[in-house]
């Protein structure tokens, strides 16, 4: 198949794919979009919200429809990372045997990924970043595609514990999910509390995905684009000269390359999915929120005077 042909297709693919999961899942378009986005871009998601929005529910929902094996880790206090990972046993011959852990699978739900301490969530750095595990000195590869989407509860909760800025900055996205409307929470109600079992089909195989992201991957991107998309991320940081006074004034840390290349290769994916052959300026702007979101630290002052980080990133544009 062309690429011409592979995107339209993807197009196509998308709106139905859309539809599966707005069969369970009742309004939260913008959230599902991003999440579809970083699906198709190769990156990972992280949802931020608290409990009761269906969080787990989506993620499901999403594994079901794109046809990839899933597996949900909930994250606990008492965690280890060999629960995660796998371990080596004894087996009856007397030879070491190692057993994979739930971390083998397409698309991971790490849940509540901040109620479990820093060592815990560091069993997940290596497999986001490089697609494949250590465990006792022996490699394993994973298997493609392979995505974690984890959620997370605000961090003021009791019994959490913050993400580390390296484990951050390997999820794409951050997505925030609000509560529902009134009118979405009355549809949420009726379908959820009478007998009807909605059941989602399987678009997609393993290898189509892996192709989809692959030809998204080979979008041309023109120089003015990725020039914006470097001097965006560039504005975030306070020590930079190009940064403006409120980024100085608000912000102790700002983003770095992996926010830059994210940016392009997300807007390659807006792109793509709009059945355009090549993003633009508009594209990067659309995507830059949730990818810039949890890669600004704001400082005392900002959190002070309530300085959200979207009105942050909305003022860079």
């Amino acid at each position: 198949m062309s690429d011409v042909a592979a995107i339209q297709n993807l197009v196509q693919k998308q709106h139905q794919l859309k539809s599966e999961i707005a069969k369970v899942i009742v309004g939260q378009d913008d959230v599902v979009n991003q999440i579809v986005l970083s699906v198709f871009a190769g990156g990972h998601a992280l949802l931020i919200g608290v409990p009761g929005l269906a969080k787990t529910l989506m993620v499901n929902t999403i594994a079901q429809a794109l046809g990839l094996q899933f597996k949900r880790i909930q994250f606990t206090p008492d965690l280890m990372p060999s629960d995660i990972l796998g371990s080596e046993i004894l087996d009856e011959n007397r030879q070491f045997k190692f057993i994979k852990g739930p971390i083998f699978s397409n698309i991971i739900l790490a849940d509540e990924i901040n109620r479990t301490p820093p060592k815990t969530q560091a069993a997940l750095l290596e497999a986001m970043q490089e697609r494949m595990v250590t465990v006792a000195g022996t490699s394993y590869k994973l298997d493609l595609p392979y995505f974690v989407l984890a959620t997370q509860n605000p961090i003021e909760q009791e019994g959490t514990y913050p993400l580390p800025e390296a484990q951050l900055d390997r999820f794409m996205f951050a997505i925030k999910l609000n509560y529902p409307s009134f009118e979405e929470e009355v549809a949420v109600v009726k379908a959820t509390t009478s007998t009807i079992k909605t059941t989602v089909n399987a678009l997609f195989s393993a290898d189509e995905i892996i192709e989809f992201q692959n030809v998204i991957r080979k979008l041309p991107v023109a120089d003015n684009v990725i020039e914006y998309a470097v001097s965006l991320v560039s504005k975030t940081r306070p020590d930079n000269p190009l940064a403006p006074d409120f980024v100085k004034t608000y912000v102790d840390w700002g983003a770095g390359p992996r926010a830059s290349q994210n940016l392009i290769l997300a807007a390659k994916a807006q792109a793509a999915l709009k059945g355009k052959f090549s993003p633009d300026i508009e594209d990067v702007q659309a995507v830059a929120t949730g990818i810039l979101r949890h890669r600004i630290v704001k400082n005392y002052k900002a959190e002070a005077e309530g300085i959200s980080d979207e009105t942050l990133i909305q003022k860079l544009f």
